[in-house]
């Protein structure tokens, strides 16, 4: 008995022992790989950067602007009806159909297409806003609205102002609870801020891009929606926008909208650097006329202009480049019947400083017919105080400029020969009677040829057009074109109003 207890505590001791050993050889990963080998640990344990709180919060920002915002941006579903395009081409139509092509075909000879684009919720009642090239073209009852939920409704076009490429749609949320973005204001628009893009483009509903301000009031850009004239005075932004983006929204980091994004800088037709935005003050004044009367009652002052650049503002006499120049009056226009003359330069606006064409058009557009606003006007090297009552404006009214026939010939010259100005690079000949007929002009001097990279040509100077002013003096012969140019020194500029059959222009051109 006594031998048995001791073989057992023996027995105990050693596999005491044995344990301690074998457990000491092993450290805690190998054990875990031992009794828990089916849970294989992947990738490390702690994240290799962790940001700065400043970097945390830019990011933090973004997430939440977005989270914000993209309820408010709706995705538009456009069907449009256009006339057969093959309408009396059977053969061709015959052709579609051997090779089984589908087409939507009806006994009116329509067919059916269908357009995509984004608006954004602009209150609870269902109103929308978004371009009215997204709509113009809608067919009746073609107008889809999904939100970001998924939930889906059919609206009606409000009104459309193709002016500024907006419109306003409307759907039924039938009580259901939707969200309108908060309007952000134009005043706090500053290049170099963060914006976010938000849209639905190339049917990936629901996308936010990211970028900057790029530069605010930009024009020129080549729209040209409505038969070759539109307001221009656009956020440039180069968060990414493509296709399908159009009517959808520019956010400010708060979550603030401050532009309906419209155009794009492209030569392939989808993003390469720049998009577009209407302002968020041209926004709300158009919507509230539509929303209010289902359309635009806008004032027009009736010029034709022209930004002001440095050779320009020396010419005129002017100290710095800015202002708006006055290249056309329109007859019986209201900037007519306030005294403002071809030639003058439009300074200022109730106080604001102009310093493009589409700034000027930018300010107008904020205002209604029967409004008066106040101009400061740059005019024979001096400023002077114009009022204008603006009037509402004639969509099919064509721009006529008015030339004064009456005012005295001050440069009438004996010499009336062939010209070559070598310095400026173009050459000038005599009007003969059938030009005079041609041009509608009374005097003036023939541009025969422009050199090109010439000064001349650099400035805008094209030939078959007719110089009937040089530095605010009629023009009667080439002899005192040249008494007029030959009076300039070097570093002076010369401004030369020049007529062409379809437009007049004014040209500065720096002596060289």
């Amino acid at each position: 008995m006594k031998k048995t207890i001791m073989a057992s505590v023996l027995f105990t001791t050693i596999g005491i022992v044995m344990g301690v050993l074998l457990v000491s050889s092993f450290n805690s990963n190998s054990i875990e790989r031992l009794f828990a080998s089916e849970d294989m640990k992947i990738g490390k344990d702690d994240a290799p950067v962790h940001l700065q709180a400043n970097a945390k919060t830019i990011n933090d920002a973004l997430v939440a602007a977005s989270d914000a915002v993209i309820p408010s941006v709706v995705s538009i579903g456009v069907v449009t009806e256009a006339k057969n395009p093959h309408q009396g081409m059977d053969e061709f139509r015959e052709f579609f159909k051997f090779f089984g092509m589908p087409q939507e075909e009806n006994n009116d000879e329509t067919f059916k297409s269908r357009g995509y684009g984004s608006g954004v919720i602009i209150n609870e009642d269902g109103y929308i806003v978004t371009n009215n090239h997204v709509v113009q073209d809608a067919s009746e009852n073609g107008i889809t609205v999904s939100l970001s939920d998924q939930r889906e409704y059919k609206a009606e076009l409000v009104g459309t102002d193709p002016l500024t490429d907006l419109a306003v749609i409307k759907i039924d949320p039938k009580g259901e609870k939707i969200e309108p973005a908060h309007f952000g204001d134009i005043a706090n628009v500053k290049i170099g801020q963060m914006v976010l893009a938000v849209g639905n483009p190339l049917g990936l509903t629901s996308t936010v891009t990211s970028g900057i301000v790029s530069a605010i009031s930009r024009g020129n850009i080549g729209g040209g929606r409505s038969g070759g004239y539109n307001i221009e005075n656009y956020i440039q932004t180069d968060a990414a926008i493509n296709p399908g983006n159009s009517g959808g929204g520019l956010f400010n980091v708060n979550g603030s909208l401050i532009g309906i994004n419209t155009a794009i800088a492209t030569r392939t037709g989808t993003y390469i650097g720049y998009g577009f935005a209407i302002p968020i003050d041209i926004v709300k004044s158009v919507v509230a006329d539509i929303m209010d009367d289902g359309m635009v009652s806008r004032g027009y002052i009736g010029v034709t202009i022209r930004s002001v650049d440095a050779t320009f503002a020396k010419s005129l006499g002017l100290e710095k480049a800015g202002g708006v120049f006055v290249n056309g009056v329109l007859e019986d226009s209201p900037a007519e019947k306030a005294g403002i003359k071809e030639g003058d330069v439009i300074l200022s606006l109730n106080g604001k400083e102009l310093n493009s064409s589409n700034e000027l058009q930018g300010q107008i557009v904020l205002h209604k017919a029967g409004d008066v606003v106040d101009l400061v006007v740059w005019r024979n090297d001096k400023k002077i105080n114009l009022k204008v009552k603006l009037e509402s404006r004639d969509e099919k009214e064509e721009i006529a400029i008015k030339s004064d026939s009456k005012e005295k010939d001050e440069t009438k010259e004996k010499s009336d020969e062939p010209l070559e100005f070598d310095k400026l690079g173009f050459s000038v000949k005599p009007l003969s009677k059938q030009m005079k007929k041609d041009f509608e002009v009374e005097s003036g001097v023939y541009v025969h040829s422009v050199k090109r990279f010439s000064a001349a040509a650099e400035r805008g100077l094209f030939p078959n057009g007719v110089i009937i002013e040089a530095d605010r003096k009629k023009v009667s012969s080439t002899g005192g074109l040249q008494k007029i140019i030959d009076s300039k020194s070097s570093g002076d500029a010369i401004l030369l109003q020049v007529k062409y059959k379809e437009t007049t222009q004014f040209v500065a051109i720096e002596i060289p």
